[in-house]
């Protein structure tokens, strides 16, 4: 089985299910993070981004109503032994762009995820921008306030990462875990000189430093 980009999160403290969940995505190449707890689902967030979340309601520490409200620009299906029309209403309307009654078809959870991440790639802008940088998500291109920056597939990738968490520290193993499937040429030993080749590079368009390296953790992009 061929292995996707997409990375889906399953928050679930029901190990039986979440076991399940993880087994039927990775067996039709999907990649799966877990959480056991709305605590620890909101703290793996703040350094991780998925594609998408299943997302049980009943959990320890945080409630999954709450975690809800803590997910910005991640499509979230509920999934949740509540059955009542007034729950599914709610948590629509609370931001869930989907939800499905425990206990469910595997076939029915496939497709319900592969419905959300076709709908979360087709609203993708052509471009996106932090700062002064834009990035042409069809080109595989950037600008710094209208200059061109000539980038490696290698080097887009990593910028793009690195703008889509402004101002966090990201760990050189999450780098090169994101980006892998696009870019499979970069390992540990090669990363340095990517980001180092990639500053250059900002520094010279922007005239600026743009990414930061953190001692022993990883490196930081720095937005205007």
């Amino acid at each position: 089985m061929k292995m996707k980009t997409e990375k889906i999160l399953i928050i679930d403290d029901d190990l039986q299910i979440g076991n399940l969940e993880q087994e039927v995505l990775e067996q039709h190449g999907y990649l799966c993070l877990r959480a056991y707890s709305g605590t620890e689902a909101v703290m793996l967030l703040e350094r991780e981004r998925p594609d998408l979340i299943l997302l049980d309601l009943m959990l320890p520490g945080l409630s999954g109503e709450e975690v809800l409200k803590k997910v910005a620009g991640i499509p979230v299906i509920v999934v949740s032994a509540k059955a009542g029309v007034d729950d599914k209403v709610a948590l629509l309307l609370g931001g869930a762009q989907d939800y499905m009654t425990k206990p469910f078809s595997t076939k029915e959870l496939l497709a319900r995820v592969e419905v959300q991440l076709r709908k979360s790639t087709a609203s993708l802008p052509a471009q996106s921008s932090t700062g002064s940088i834009v990035m042409n998500q069809l080109s595989h291109s950037a600008q710094i306030s209208g200059q061109p920056v000539s980038l490696t597939r290698t080097e887009y990738a990593i910028l793009k990462l690195l703008l889509q968490n402004p101002g966090q520290v990201i760990a050189k193993s999450v780098i090169l875990d994101r980006i892998s499937e696009d870019t499979p040429d970069c390992t540990e030993s090669s990363l340095k000189t990517h980001i180092s080749h990639l500053r250059t590079k900002l520094r010279e368009a922007g005239g600026k430093e743009y990414i930061e390296s953190v001692w022993g953790i990883g490196f930081r992009f720095s937005p205007d």
